[in-house]
């Protein structure tokens, strides 16, 4: 008997794997695939607000770390990295960033598969960020984990090796800059949505003087993580623009990019308590509002 060639296996296997998902043989995914992400999401949702939560307590960490920043205290980095070895070092830290990890993976896990249903029902727009926010809280467990297991990790050296080794042609200096204005798009869009106070459409907001604490730590949150956002946008964009990968850099680089303008220890307080203030609206949101 002669050997089936490669190319055949690999055709039946791509055959057998859509019959799974189109059992309806209409050419889409089946109802029994939808029905079945559906009820994946429902279940995955409780341990995915806990892992929210967790994001506001990583916030409230970062914001911590860039006062100290403001204030002179250069040691470590104020980012998600920084702010899990902060964790990893206290006693019993490495048991709850395990902990951690899990309730981020469910979330990322939540975001896929919500974003997998959005695009499935043609809902772009909101499928491609559900899908992009899964990819950002997979790297965050990614760092969580490897702080639990005892390593450590460098955003901002991860970050200068990808885009140096991004930026050895044309095409990937101009895909750099692409990134950066994204990033930049990103940020902007947080301040818009900070200072116009639409987030109040994510979360049933409580009544009496909580409402105006979470509103004012909505504002302030968001404005100031835009501004973050954006301040990473333009090193990048810088990067591109002076063929330099040295320019790029993450949220640690941006914050003592703030550090350098006028009045910057100032700036950067405002930014810290902001990001705070991003975390404790973070914590409410896990609570009260849509993830």
């Amino acid at each position: 008997m002669s050997a089936v060639p490669t190319s055949t296996w690999v055709r039946r296997g791509v055959r057998a794997v859509h019959q799974l998902i189109d059992r309806d043989g209409d050419g889409e995914v089946s109802d029994d695939v939808e029905d079945g992400a559906r009820a994946a999401r429902e279940r995955l949702e409780p341990v995915a607000r806990v892992g929210y939560a967790i994001s506001g307590v990583l916030h409230v960490l970062i914001g911590v770390l860039a006062v100290r920043l403001a204030l002179g205290v250069r040691q470590g980095s104020a980012d998600q990295g920084g702010a899990l070895a902060a964790v990893a070092g206290t006693p019993g830290g490495q048991v709850l960033l395990w902990a951690a990890s899990a309730a981020l993976a469910a979330l990322a896990v939540w975001h896929l598969v919500d974003g997998a249903l959005e695009l499935r029902w043609r809902q772009l727009g909101d499928g491609a960020k559900d899908v992009a926010k899964g990819l950002v809280y997979g790297a965050v467990v990614v760092t969580a984990a490897t702080y639990a297991s005892g390593g450590e990790t460098d955003a901002e050296d991860t970050s200068d090796d990808v885009t140096e080794q991004l930026m050895e042609n044309l095409l990937g200096t101009l895909a750099v800059g692409a990134a950066g204005l994204a990033v930049l798009g990103v940020g902007v869009y947080h301040v818009v949505k900070g200072v116009r106070r639409r987030f109040r459409d994510d979360l049933r907001l409580p009544e009496g003087p909580g409402r105006v604490a979470v509103e004012v730590a909505g504002v302030l949150g968001y404005t100031a993580k835009g501004l973050a956002l954006g301040v990473v946008g333009v090193l990048f964009v810088a990067a591109a623009a002076t063929n330099d990968p040295r320019e790029a850099g993450g949220l640690d680089a941006a914050l003592r990019a703030l550090l350098e303008l006028p009045a910057g220890p100032g700036v950067l307080v405002v930014v810290g308590v902001g990001f705070a203030a991003y975390g404790v609206y973070a914590a409410v949101r896990a609570r009260l509002g849509h993830l």
